[in-house]
């Protein structure tokens, strides 16, 4: 079937079939940010919180980004937007030096809100489905949307207990699988000194609500390529496709500025 249009770019001479009515998600606004998240602090687990204590130094080495809570709620004297709360929590590991016990590794959980206002105009309708459980009474918010990477350590440092923030995140606000990714549990008071970290964080934000379109079809899309094992390779055969790293046995004659996240964020581990 040579005439068949295969998904991509599409010639003009590819003629339209039909007008297809799809439901799907409209987006109906958008955002996206770089937050530079300064001095958020580190709540260590139970194993990190004596080596902090020790420590007159400390190390970044990893940033995750674990998960990302979103809350949309009506934007007051402002008809049709929506203010989407998102907290960050990120997983921060780390090392600390101390003069006795040299260098310990460090794990701990760090904290972000953020808020933007978007627009998701207006729908009152009530919507039953058949997988669904029906509601009452319920109002028909848009659904938001956050997309975000791990982020960049730009900084860390420590401080005594005096030169605490204000304004401390409440232990009980932060959901029981977070808890679940430190096994030996987080320490939220009894310390002397703590850890405060600054991160640079890339996202895009976005607000979308159900809606019927529609589009125009040229056919049912079909896949064109065969099915391959991914396990009968041979790792011989795979070895010899990999290009020769040239670049780590000469290394360059100049070096440039990180100009990609991808860059920075490798650099940040390493600092």
């Amino acid at each position: 079937m040579a005439d068949r249009v295969k998904p991509g770019p599409v010639d003009h001479a590819a003629a339209i079939r039909e007008a297809v009515s799809v439901h799907t998600k409209k987006i109906y606004d958008s955002c996206r940010d770089k937050d530079c998240l300064e001095d958020l602090r580190l709540y260590p687990d139970v194993s990190s919180q004596a080596a902090i204590a020790a420590a007159i130094g400390i190390r970044a080495k990893s940033v995750e980004l674990l998960h990302a809570g979103i809350a949309v709620e009506e934007a007051a004297f402002n008809r049709g937007y929506y203010t989407v709360d998102v907290r960050f929590f990120y997983r921060i590991r780390g090392e600390a030096y101390s003069i006795t016990a040299g260098s310990s590794a460090i794990t701990g959980l760090c904290v972000c809100d953020k808020r933007v206002l978007l627009f998701g105009s207006e729908g009152n309708a009530k919507v039953f489905s058949s997988d669904s459980c029906a509601q009452l009474n319920c109002v028909r918010l848009p659904v938001a949307v956050v997309d975000a990477v791990d982020p960049i350590i730009l900084n860390i440092r420590l401080a005594d207990v005096s030169e605490a923030h204000t304004g401390e995140f409440d232990q009980k606000e932060i959901p029981d699988f977070i808890k679940g990714a430190f096994p030996d549990g987080l320490c939220f008071t009894g310390d002397t000194k703590r850890v405060y970290v600054t991160l640079g964080q890339f996202s895009m934000i976005r607000l979308e609500r159900d809606s019927q379109i529609l589009i125009p079809a040229y056919d049912y899309c079909l896949p064109e390529k065969g099915c391959t094992a991914g396990t009968g390779d041979d790792p011989y055969e795979l070895f010899k496709r990999i290009r020769f790293p040239v670049d780590e046995f000469f290394p360059p004659d100049t070096l440039q500025n990180c100009e990609t996240y991808r860059e920075a964020a490798a650099q940040g581990a390493q600092t």
